[in-house]
């Protein structure tokens, strides 16, 4: 029986390593800290220039520059893509809807992608949870995918995800 115990505990830590050893490694940067914010780390990425623009238009630019740590889950500019037309176009003309959609996306503290995957979820800085779950050895929130784990910045981390996560309507 212990040894099937020890066995069941070395799948699962082998499971949980190889999810984000399948993620797709062009967008993740080595897990060591760097002098830029998060906003800076999204600038030079080059990936997120529409998370960007809409960070500005809400006014928390300062907010992601400031001592942290956060954690975002961020979309790409492919995942805001897939919003349905006119969405986002809405949203940047209605600044207090853009930003309870950003704050959706920031945890805070300082979530490695190996504390990721010990969670079922977390609460977001617009005051909804957003649900965490490995489904088919990806990891999940809510129904976006984490293509990129641990991009890491001075005052938190970034999580790469490709899709925009929409709140719970109150």
């Amino acid at each position: 029986m212990k040894n099937i115990s020890l066995s069941l505990i070395a799948l699962v830590v082998f499971f949980t390593t190889s999810v984000f050893a399948q993620m797709d490694t062009k967008m993740v940067t080595n897990a060591v800290k760097n002098d830029n914010d998060l906003v800076q780390t999204a600038i030079s990425a080059g990936n997120f220039t529409t998370l960007v623009t809409a960070l500005t238009e809400a006014g928390l630019v300062d907010a992601l520059e400031g001592k942290g740590p956060f954690t975002v889950f961020a979309p790409t500019d492919e995942a805001f893509k897939k919003l349905p037309e006119g969405a986002l176009d809405n949203l940047l003309k209605d600044k207090d809807a853009l930003k309870n959609v950003l704050l959706y996306h920031v945890v805070s503290g300082d979530i490695t992608s190996k504390q990721i995957t010990k969670l079922s979820d977390a609460k977001t800085l617009n005051g909804s949870d957003i649900n965490i779950k490995i489904d088919d050895g990806k990891v999940m929130v809510n129904n976006s995918q984490v293509v990129g784990a641990d991009v890491m910045a001075s005052n938190g981390i970034i999580h790469v995800i490709d899709a925009v996560l929409l709140p719970p309507t109150k």
